[in-house]
């Protein structure tokens, strides 16, 4: 089932190369099947074309956590917190925090 996910995201961001949300749903499909370098890449391919694309720092962060390098998680947190602030979003200000504090 995964690989026809990630396939028919693929075809979709395709065809629609500049969307955000299909990029997002890539890079997420990818830390779901574990490919963490992927997922890696993908997400920092969408802090490229969309710096504000809030979402995507706490998933990323927890794929450089899952992959075992805490400094980039720390770093890409610490850059969500920065956006969050702001473009005014709480929640995922309240969601970074929370996971950065953990992080330490």
């Amino acid at each position: 089932m995964s690989a026809t996910r990630l396939d028919s995201i693929r075809e979709m961001l395709a065809q629609k190369p500049n969307d955000s949300f299909l990029t997002y749903a890539l890079a997420n499909e990818y830390r779901n099947t574990g490919d963490l370098p992927m997922a890696i890449q993908t997400y920092q391919q969408l802090f490229e074309n969309n710096p504000d694309y809030v979402a995507a720092y706490y998933q990323c962060g927890q794929a450089h956590e899952k992959a075992g390098d805490l400094d980039a998680a720390a770093a890409v947190y610490d850059a969500g917190i920065s956006v969050a602030r702001r473009i005014g979003d709480a929640h995922a200000l309240s969601e970074l925090q929370a996971v950065r504090d953990i992080l330490g």
